[in-house]
């Protein structure tokens, strides 16, 4: 109806957004940062986007990843993957709603304590080390680090030397 469209409508000359706003909005108070950044860390547009979603997709993990150097999709026993070189990181399983992500046996151990609820085995992957991590149930903020982790462990070491700003 006409008043549902005029009551939709902006007012001509506002911004869309906040964001929009012209700084002449002296004395309007910003918006509070829901989350606060680690002192010398500016997150990139991808860390924000992860940690404002509340359900992960293989989409956003592709999406993280690829911006680690070296990264390309592929397939692995014919679900789609990412490989650092050739070199599997991460692949989604057959059900589309679990990754198997590289670790070491110690960390694999720490997530599955810490996070039950996220990361868990099945007897295929027991003697290897893998582990199982539900999109769903993944913390979003902290998906990007446990990529960078299975990143470090896949790339070949002169790639990792190449971009010593990601670590050893």
């Amino acid at each position: 109806s006409r008043q549902q469209e005029v009551r939709g409508a902006r007012a001509p000359g506002l911004p869309d957004s906040p964001q929009d706003a012209p700084s002449s909005f002296a004395g309007v108070p910003p918006r509070q940062q829901k989350y606060r950044r680690p002192q010398g860390h500016a997150p990139g547009p991808i860390e924000k986007r992860m940690r404002t979603k509340t359900v992960l997709t293989y989409r956003d993990v592709v999406h993280f990843s690829l911006a680690l150097p070296g990264v390309e999709e592929s397939t692995s026993y014919g679900t789609p993957a990412l490989k650092v070189r050739g070199k599997l990181m991460v692949r989604l399983k057959e059900d589309q709603e679990t990754v198997v992500l590289r670790t070491t046996w110690e960390e694999r151990e720490r997530l599955m304590t810490l996070y039950p609820d996220v990361f868990f085995l099945t007897d295929h992957y027991r003697a290897h080390p893998w582990v199982l991590m539900r999109l769903a149930a993944a913390p979003p903020a902290n998906v990007p680090k446990w990529l960078h982790q299975a990143w470090l462990l896949a790339a070949p070491k002169s790639l990792s030397r190449q971009h010593p700003e990601l670590g050893t």
